[in-house]
């Protein structure tokens, strides 16, 4: 039975790539490093943009509200169906 030929070029490239411990050594996150003036005044609050923050009660608040809205909807298209279904009958 012949293999499908990109199993066997997956295996040959599994088999001549020779593992590096140099890979293993180092940490796979940079060490810390303190930020600059530049990046902590980028990182401070700004006063201009804070009227254009979101809110995240206010964003969960307007989710539950939608949510209801479209239970409420949901259930008066089945009672609708319900009661036609009744009627014809």
């Amino acid at each position: 039975m012949a293999q499908p030929a990109f199993l066997s070029s997956l295996r040959s490239r599994l088999r001549s790539a020779p593992p590096t411990t140099q890979h293993r050594l180092q940490p796979s996150r940079g060490y810390h490093v303190e930020l600059g003036a530049r990046e902590k005044a980028l990182l401070e609050e700004d006063v201009a943009l804070k009227r254009f923050k979101s809110y995240k009660n206010s964003v969960k608040q307007v989710s539950k509200i939608g949510n209801v809205l479209t239970l409420a909807v949901v259930l008066a298209c089945s009672y609708e169906i319900a009661v036609l279904a009744t009627s014809t009958e």
